[in-house]
């Protein structure tokens, strides 16, 4: 088998606090739109009808919240290329979804290490999440947390 790595791989100790791993930009279409609808069955026009999205008061239609949070899918970026020898599971994830999200905003995803606790062989890394739109506004934040392998156990 060809050994095809995009970068150096690392280990639960290789992560310090703080260290930021940002995620491509995204503009919130109406294709994307569609797409979240048909794959998430959510038929609730506030997600796809815009003339109910206007006559509610809203400028266009109104992403669903996990429609923002996949946005933060760190698989969207180099974390899990920087672990694929070491990581042993996707554990967690929580959100909070502080402003909305409509048709034409394009979201900011940032994941910083925010917690690192370590065990014998292996160690839980938390990753804050941060959503902002083109305004710099904050619209989701959360965590989510992967069990890594340790290079060196019982270190």
């Amino acid at each position: 088998m060809i050994k095809h790595q995009m970068c150096p791989q690392r280990y639960f100790e290789d992560f310090e606090l703080g260290e930021k791993f940002l995620l491509p930009s995204r503009t919130m279409t109406d294709a994307l739109f569609a797409a979240f609808q048909l794959a998430s069955g959510d038929n609730h026009p506030v997600h796809y009808d815009v003339e109910y999205c206007r006559a509610h008061g809203m400028p266009h239609m109104l992403a669903h919240g996990y429609q923002v949070v996949i946005q933060t899918a760190a698989g969207a970026g180099l974390f899990p290329h920087m672990v694929e020898e070491s990581l042993k599971g996707f554990l967690e994830q929580g959100s909070r979804f502080l402003n909305p999200v409509f048709v034409g905003d394009t979201l900011y995803c940032t994941l910083t290490v925010s917690e690192l606790k370590p065990g014998n062989t292996t160690g839980v890394i938390t990753l804050s999440t941060e959503v902002k739109n083109q305004k710099g506004v904050v619209v989701m934040d959360g965590f989510q947390k992967y069990l890594l392998k340790k290079r060196r156990p019982g270190q």
